[in-house]
């Protein structure tokens, strides 16, 4: 079996709703079907519902779709790390202050570099970040950096 991954909410996302989908989260999607491990942080949940919500809100999918979308993404089964929360107030916000991100896509960058496990996002800004902490990254390739 595969390595394990942090994947962010532009993954979760990707994963649910076809229209957000490249050939690089499809494929890690069928990876996660046969059992490749994720973990991601308790925050994921949230923000890839809100994304769902955001994409129906601006008439991306509709309100069937969005149902549809969050009842596949239920059925997956990360690991929910629950450890991030001690660090927002220290390490995450310092590395969002660091590479000028949101706190939240700093959590996910602590995340997989603590577990020393490659990210994977979508999120142009966090893959800079993380080639800049070493942190290997899935779908984001270097663009002279």
């Amino acid at each position: 079996m595969s390595e394990g991954f942090v994947a962010d909410a532009s993954v979760g996302v990707a994963w649910a709703v076809h229209s957000q989908s490249i050939e690089a989260t499809a494929q890690l999607l069928d990876e996660v079907a046969s059992g490749r491990p994720f973990v991601v942080p308790v925050l994921w949940m949230f923000e890839v519902a809100n994304g769902l919500l955001a994409l129906t809100r601006r008439k991306r999918i509709d309100a069937l779709q969005c149902a549809r979308a969050r009842l596949a993404l239920n059925r997956l089964t990360p690991a929910v790390d629950d450890e991030g929360a001690r660090y927002a107030l220290t390490r995450v916000s310092e590395l969002a202050d660091k590479y000028r991100l949101s706190v939240y896509d700093a959590a996910y960058l602590e995340l997989a570099q603590r577990r020393g496990v490659p990210l994977a996002s979508r999120d142009t800004e966090l893959n800079k970040a993380a080639k800049l902490m070493g942190v290997r990254t899935l779908l984001w390739q270097s663009r002279g950096l």
